[in-house]
């Protein structure tokens, strides 16, 4: 089966030119019925507000609730971490509507402006322990959020180290909890719940494949825990009016970035 590539805005090209190197087909999805034809979803990097304008435009939210609530694996980057966190802050004026799943904070725009952008190498002992290669990647942070906290079942794949020019960042009061001043050395910039992947940098912008695979190998790995009850349910979304003999069959007409 396909990925499915929320496609609103952002970096979704190179998302589909990222799979199509590792042989595996993405879909561009636009609209809630779309999601119906895929079982794994990517959510771009992007401007988050303009993604969430428009993904509330189309209707989006209620259906990328459901698709997240069900199990399905998803991987967010940069705007898409925004999206799947359960918690944002540094938002602009009136917030966004946000898709939630991942028990964590998130700093929308923790390292500054367009002009603060950067690359780094990162220390991912986890990507290389999966994926093979060097402990290292490439992160490329283009006006990129951070995670500032994560729940308990949250696993950190990688951190950064915070600047020492870094300006005040303040949590504002949450479910109860006082307003406080984040004064960790470090950010974290990589998590995975479940089957939630999410990063703050770009990995679809590097010739680094690994994050690619590593999802895909947390898709192989949903479906293979799938009851046969469960997988049953998934196909029969692709019936056509109740045909049993259509189960299993998926739509092809999505537009497919060649």
């Amino acid at each position: 089966m396909a990925v499915g590539v929320l496609a609103l805005q952002g970096s979704y090209n190179e998302h589909i030119a990222a799979l199509r190197r590792i042989g595996v087909k993405g879909v561009e999805i636009r609209k809630p019925e779309q999601l119906r034809g895929v079982d794994s979803l990517i959510i771009p990097g992007g401007e988050s507000t303009t993604m969430a304008k428009l993904a509330e435009f189309h209707n989006l939210f209620p259906a990328l609730r459901e698709f997240v609530g069900s199990g399905n694996p998803v991987w967010g980057t940069c705007a898409g971490l925004i999206f799947l966190a359960n918690k944002a802050v540094g938002q602009k004026t009136g917030g966004q509507e946000l898709v939630g799943g991942l028990d964590c904070t998130v700093h929308r725009n923790f390292f500054g402006s367009q002009l603060q952008s950067f690359e780094i190498e990162l220390v991912v002992p986890k990507l290389a322990e999966k994926e093979g290669g060097t402990n290292t990647c490439r992160g490329v942070f283009i006006r990129a959020p951070a995670i500032l906290e994560v729940g308990p079942n949250v696993e950190v794949i990688a951190d950064l180290p915070v600047s020492s020019d870094q300006p005040r960042v303040v949590i504002p009061a949450i479910d109860g909890q006082e307003e406080r001043e984040f004064t960790d050395d470090k950010v974290i910039v990589a998590i995975k719940q479940g089957n939630l992947l999410a990063t703050a940098f770009h990995p679809e912008l590097t010739s680094d494949s690994r994050w690619h695979r590593y999802f895909m190998a947390m898709v192989e790995e949903a479906k293979q825990e799938a009851t046969p009850s469960e997988a049953l349910v998934k196909y029969d979304l692709y019936a056509n009016d109740g045909d049993v003999s259509a189960i299993g069959k998926r739509h092809l007409d999505l537009p497919i970035f060649e």
